[in-house]
């Protein structure tokens, strides 16, 4: 094999690895925008949820506690 055909296929393998490159930055930047955008939401969503049902549960004791102390 000449210097030049090694060069070519060196070109050529630098070229490859380049483009599988491109292609797994952009797979992550998907990922990374599907955590962003979908995951961390839906996480924020359950969230607010737990939130409210604690104060629900907070409410509920409040007056289950007054309802004590009347009967007592």
């Amino acid at each position: 094999m000449t210097d030049s055909e090694l060069l070519q296929a060196i070109y050529k393998d630098t070229q490859e690895l380049k483009s599988r490159m491109n292609t797994i930055e952009n797979n992550v930047t998907d990922i990374q925008l599907t955590l962003e955008n979908e995951t961390n939401r839906n996480i924020s969503l359950i969230a607010e949820g737990h939130l409210d049902l604690s104060r629900k549960l907070d409410g509920a004791w409040k007056v289950e506690n007054e309802k004590e102390m009347l009967l007592s």
